[in-house]
């Protein structure tokens, strides 16, 4: 897995989105480049279509969504395949996920960590993934724990 280097993220906010708000419809596109290892994030309440490599289809996408009147939830989207790709490799396309979510969700809670902040409740929210595939074996939607799991990670790592 690749390390995480916060000095290689770069953040930036969409208006009416604001480091502490919305909460509810706050939304995160995140990208790289495999040349730098740098990592781009966009904060806003949609998601940033323009940064998106329509042909490679590596951005990890989230949001805050509300599951209960008492529970929210930071849900994310990988893209694996619609259907373009063959089984191989849409398998590879998913271990490469796999493999990667970790740092994605590094960048992409670092780079909010104003926000947590001012809404500490939400540190210990549950972080869910949904894998998009056309085959059976790829979609799936899988845990990983809290942001204060990741900032835990980042901080004493």
């Amino acid at each position: 897995m690749s390390a995480f280097d916060p000095n290689k993220l770069s953040i930036q906010f969409h208006p009416p989105a604001t480091p502490s708000t919305p909460i509810i419809g706050r939304k995160y596109t995140l990208t790289h480049s495999d040349e730098t290892g740098e990592l781009f994030l966009d904060i806003g309440t949609n998601y940033n279509f323009n940064a998106i490599d329509w042909q490679l289809r590596d951005e990890v996408l989230a949001e805050w969504i509300q599951t209960s009147e008492a529970q929210n939830q930071l849900l994310g989207y990988a893209y694996v395949d619609g259907g373009e790709f063959s089984l191989e490799e849409a398998a590879f396309r998913y271990n490469i996920f796999l493999k990667e979510m970790q740092l994605a969700l590094k960048g992409i809670i670092y780079g909010d960590i104003p926000f947590y902040e001012q809404h500490q409740y939400l540190l210990n929210s549950p972080i869910v993934i949904e894998y998009h595939s056309s085959y059976p074996a790829f979609q799936t939607t899988l845990y990983y724990g809290t942001p204060r799991d990741i900032l835990n990670e980042i901080f004493n790592s």
